[in-house]
């Protein structure tokens, strides 16, 4: 009874740090007094956790200008440029680092080619190329506070165990553990799609919004959903597998081993196959001259008006439409975002997404939905670091912070 009582006690000292800190992060300037009212905690609370904060310089305090011109009020706002966040996108074939400070402000940088097939591979490589980043950035570098990392696959983010990764068999891997035992940091492990989802809600197109839904047209299909702010997640803390809604029951066999999936039409591998096809089978197409056809060559050629590209990229914007309309009539979202390299394409692929949007689901729901671009994909690694962001608005990493 006791022990429940003392973790309840911690739970409540994290809840409460977490909701001055992270008004004086999206409010700030603002003095206690407005913390106290719009929080609803006690003003000897906030100036507790205030102090705290600010002899572990988390917070600074801040001249404001008074409005009726008497003695100037001091006012709150957070600190951000000490403290450091290593953020680590893991691709299928890649791995890009960047360090941020604490307002998202990239400082440094790196994309590597990188190559595993087994779980020891996988592991083994993480942490060397990790140790070498940190140790060619280490006089940027000036307090390392997390670690976070995004990945392909299935992940459970409270324990930062890895349970599925397409392509490589990986036996309940413990990458968050292993990670932060190496470099004596909190680490914090997610799917790369739910976390871009959360980066562009903090960070991207999705600010001005609680619900919306990310869809990302890469490697694979995949979706990320925000629910009032947060991340939806299913019972195994996954859910949003967009790719696999069968669009075609005589289609291709998917990876997953269903026949038709989206992802089978609308994804990067799947686009390119088919326009390849196609110039093999002598339509004709501003394509046929090129050695070797990339995405980046679809779109281009689809922009400058090349027919095949053009029509290729408005099926994809067609089969995309029917998968997102499942999602809308699920989850009424107030935004669509699609990140990828069709968004080179928007012109092309959007309206043909927003027809299908509007023919397949309820007219309340899609009725003013906007269907943007992603903001951040230039910017991989963000999902990362919005994990460790989250991890800072809502107590967990901040109270380590507070109590090392």
């Amino acid at each position: 009874m006791n022990g429940g009582q003392i973790g309840n006690v911690d739970l409540v000292k994290q809840l409460n740090s977490a909701a001055v800190y992270r008004l004086i992060d999206q409010q700030g300037p603002i003095s206690r007094i407005q913390v106290a009212d719009i929080s609803q905690l006690a003003p000897a609370s906030v100036t507790k956790i205030t102090r705290q904060l600010l002899e572990r310089g988390l917070i600074k305090e801040v001249a404001q200008q008074a409005s009726t011109g008497g003695r100037r009020a001091i006012s709150l706002k957070t600190e951000v440029e000490p403290f450091h966040s290593l953020a680590i996108r893991l691709g299928r074939d890649y791995i890009q680092f960047s360090l941020y400070d604490l307002a998202g402000r990239e400082l440094a940088s790196t994309n590597n080619e990188f190559f595993y097939t087994t779980q020891e591979e996988l592991t083994e490589g993480v942490i060397h190329q990790t140790s070498y980043f940190l140790k060619n950035h280490k006089y940027t570098i000036k307090q390392l506070i997390a670690i976070g990392i995004i990945l392909p696959g299935l992940v459970n983010p409270e324990t930062g165990i890895v349970d599925y990764m397409p392509g490589i068999k990986v036996e309940k891997l413990e990458l968050g553990k292993l990670l932060k035992n190496q470099f004596e940091v909190p680490c914090f492990v997610g799917n790369d799609v739910r976390g871009m989802a959360l980066a562009e809600h903090y960070f991207g197109a999705s600010q001005d919004c609680q619900d919306s839904i990310l869809v990302s047209v890469h490697r694979g299909t995949g979706s990320g959903i925000i629910v009032n702010g947060q991340v939806f997640l299913g019972h195994n803390r996954n859910v949003g597998e967009i790719g696999h809604i069968q669009i075609d029951p005589l289609g291709e066999q998917c990876q997953c081993g269903n026949f038709g999936c989206l992802e089978t039409i609308a994804a990067n591998p799947a686009i390119v196959k088919r326009v390849r096809q196609l110039v093999a089978q002598g339509y004709e197409s501003s394509l046929c001259d090129l050695p070797q056809i990339t995405i980046k060559d679809v779109c281009a050629h689809a922009n400058k008006g090349d027919e095949l590209a053009r029509q290729s990229l408005i099926r994809v914007g067609n089969q995309l439409g029917k998968a997102i309309a499942i999602t809308v009539n699920l989850f009424n979202p107030q935004k669509i975002i699609i990140a990828g390299d069709i968004t080179q394409c928007k012109d092309i692929v959007f309206p043909a997404i927003q027809r299908n949007v509007e023919n397949q689901s309820l007219k309340t729901f899609h009725n003013h939905l906007p269907i943007v671009a992603s903001e951040l994909n230039h910017q991989p690694s963000m999902g990362a670091f919005a994990m460790i962001k989250r991890a800072m608005l809502n107590g967990v990493l901040l109270q380590k912070l507070l109590e090392s």
